[in-house]
């Protein structure tokens, strides 16, 4: 296991600075650091002057000729950029040409790509370097944190996935020259247990976890604070209904007052018209009796008029017998005794008249 890690250690990888990657491709292609940005920019005005040379055989004072001097160039840029001009004439120098993969020519050859010995492509602005080292192809990419194993199932695969996603794919045709990882892996066949990430991938698994638990940390502050303002709002409420209670009872003490007080009211007026009632019914029973003494004094025979005197006498005769232990009965003599008393008045009156 260790051999072979070591296997893998041998294998020349530069990873991405900038935005140099066709020297990272052109250095992983070669396995060493074989050009530095001033080789590919001295390559690059090389370039520029063959072609405003071309331009200039047309008249220096031509529209096309100023037109072209105001451009900028179209073979590298301030960034690293480099174009598929200057690679190539990069790997000229050690013998190596590029053919398009998906040209006729190439397709007619029919070719097994598992048979070649390295491709470059590039996207955009971006190149990088498949080889073979040793009977194994890998995956030199210089966004990838190490080479990546590719087996020869999975080789065309890529290729066609690579296609699929709008890469330019060249066939390195050459002799490469030879490197450490070459002879190593020739030897002996490697294992790879665990396949390379991208450059960033984990810094940025790492910030989107601190992140994540930033914004949990975050989501239960807040959800403190919603608790919080929750139970300040339940203290709150409960305040408040404790207050209406009280406002509540004191209301209801205040009606019961009210009407404890109307009622007295009510019943006092109730009493003093029962009461008004009770005279004025007693006043009506008066000044009805009046009238029926009136007119009883005036209806009053003279048998009435005996039996009153009889009963006037009755009481001078009480009077004048206090020792008397037995009181006559006003009624049963006003009764029984008004008719002798009447008739013996008449004896007495008769010898008068």
């Amino acid at each position: 296991m260790v051999d072979r890690k070591l296997n893998m250690d041998s294998i020349f990888h530069e990873k991405q600075e900038g935005s140099l990657c066709a020297q990272h491709c052109l250095n992983n292609l070669l396995q060493g650091e074989y050009f530095t940005p001033v080789d590919l920019s001295s390559i690059a005005h090389q370039l520029d002057e063959e072609e405003r040379m071309r331009m200039a055989e047309g008249g220096m004072g031509s529209e096309e000729y100023r037109t072209f001097l105001q451009q900028p160039s179209g073979n590298m840029d301030d960034s690293g950029f480099f174009s598929i001009q200057v690679i190539s004439n990069a790997l000229r120098v050690w013998g190596l040409e590029l053919i398009l993969f998906n040209s006729r020519e190439y397709q007619s050859l029919m070719i097994n790509p598992i048979n070649e010995n390295a491709f470059i492509c590039n996207y955009k602005e971006h190149w990088f370097t498949i080889r073979k080292l040793g009977q194994q192809w890998f995956n030199l990419n210089s966004l990838l944190t190490g080479p990546e194993l590719i087996s020869d199932t999975y080789l065309a695969l890529f290729l066609a996935q690579l296609q699929q996603e709008g890469y330019s794919i060249f066939v390195i045709r050459g002799n490469l020259p030879e490197c450490e990882a070459e002879q190593i892996l020739g030897i002996m066949r490697v294992q790879q247990q665990q396949r390379p990430k991208l450059i960033g991938e984990d810094e940025a698994q790492t910030s989107a976890g601190s992140a994540a638990m930033n914004q949990a940390e975050m989501g239960f502050a807040v959800e403190d604070e919603v608790i919080d303002e929750d139970e300040e709002l339940k203290k709150a409420l409960a305040l408040s209904r404790q207050d209406i209670d009280v406002e509540d009872e004191e209301a209801d003490l205040r009606r019961a007052i009210q009407l404890s007080m109307q009622g007295a009211v009510m019943s006092n007026k109730s009493s003093e018209s029962e009461m008004g009632n009770v005279k004025s019914g007693s006043q009506a029973a008066g000044s009805a009796a009046g009238g029926q003494r009136a007119g009883q004094n005036e209806a009053l025979t003279a048998e009435e008029l005996r039996k009153r005197r009889q009963a006037y006498f009755d009481r001078q005769q009480q009077h004048a017998q206090p020792n008397n232990p037995q009181q006559p009965d006003t009624k049963s003599s006003g009764a029984s005794g008004s008719v002798n008393t009447g008739s013996e008045e008449d004896k007495q009156q008769k010898p008068s008249q």
